[in-house]
């Protein structure tokens, strides 16, 4: 008996793994919405301030950080209690960002004054202020942190600046309206989405960090017009072999060979999918559904949707908690 509950004891302190909070923004509802990655029910809502937009969390999962478009700030939140921490500046109508992967600094795109804001996340300063094309929007960060991408929708440019100091060091023209900025895992290979041109651009990377467009991917789908077809949020898997992309209002998420770039399949989601985002272990890749007001669970393996969840009025970005 003694040996029963000793065993019992120990299993109960190894316990199953804790679910990761999935946390996404309402552009409309002005809130956020959290789901349990494990049940996949909504646990929690709570207000974000006037149209919440981009969304991400530390890399610790303490902190969740909230571009609050209309406010002209960055709202920050405890992810366990959901309490309102003290904000971060931003310059007007922030709208995507991106953490550097100890945490700090947070590097912000500012829709409205074609600047990226540089923000120290701990003392709440601005360290700096990137002129860059017009209608900044995307943002990505390379693995060794050593460049930071902004799009900018009007210039259809992705900018390459250097975190040592701040500055453009290359620019890239790619097609219509660039709306995101992926970096694979090894940091060999970028991926920029562009909404009206209906293309991805694929940007290789050398060893220096210098940019080469060497390929675009286009999109075809039976019974859906060409121009419905707008690559938004895109997330590649840590391995290099899958590109997801969100084709906006054609309803649907694109499943690319990220080494042929050949487009495999698309996935019928949610209405206008927007941004997505993985689970830790990337068994699940996680929509936001604008129009429909739902997000959308899809399974990475078998590369279907399992599961529509609904959410807050407009739902624009998500974030899933890293292991805790």
């Amino acid at each position: 008996m003694r040996r029963l509950l000793l065993t019992a004891a120990l299993a109960a302190l190894a316990g199953p793994a804790l679910a990761n909070k999935v946390f996404v923004s309402n552009e409309r509802g002005n809130t956020v919405t959290v789901i349990d990655s494990d049940s996949w029910e909504v646990i929690a809502e709570f207000p974000a301030g006037n149209r919440p937009r981009g969304i991400t969390i530390s890399p610790d999962g303490r902190h969740v950080y909230v571009c609050a478009s209309d406010d002209n700030l960055v709202r920050v939140f405890d992810a366990e209690t959901y309490e309102e921490l003290p904000s971060l500046p931003s310059g007007p109508d922030p709208e995507l960002f991106v953490l550097h992967p100890d945490g700090n600094p947070l590097y912000i795109a500012n829709e409205d004054d074609n600047l990226v804001t540089v923000t120290d996340v701990e003392t709440r300063q601005v360290l700096a202020e990137v002129p860059v094309g017009v209608e900044p929007e995307g943002m990505g960060i390379s693995p060794d942190a050593r460049f930071v991408v902004n799009t900018s929708e009007t210039t259809n440019m992705a900018h390459f600046i250097d975190t040592s100091d701040y500055q453009i060091k290359h620019n890239v023209l790619v097609d219509q309206r660039p709306r995101y900025a992926q970096y694979s895992a090894d940091g060999t290979k970028l991926f920029v989405t562009a909404e009206i041109g209906g293309t991805v651009s694929v940007i290789a990377i050398d060893d220096d960090g210098k940019p080469d467009l060497v390929h675009k991917i286009s999109f075809e789908v039976p019974g859906v017009l060409p121009e419905w077809l707008q690559p938004v949020g895109a997330r590649i898997t840590s391995d290099g072999k899958w590109l997801f992309v969100a084709l906006g209002p054609a309803n649907r998420v694109a499943v690319v060979d990220a080494e042929s770039y050949e487009v495999k399949d698309y996935i019928m989601v949610g209405q206008r999918v927007w941004q997505m985002d993985f689970t830790p272990d990337e068994k699940f890749l996680i929509t936001t559904n604008g129009n429909s007001n739902d997000v959308t669970v899809i399974d990475v393996a078998a590369q279907k949707a399992l599961r529509s969840i609904q959410v807050g009025q407009q739902p624009w970005g998500v974030v899933v908690q890293p292991d805790m």
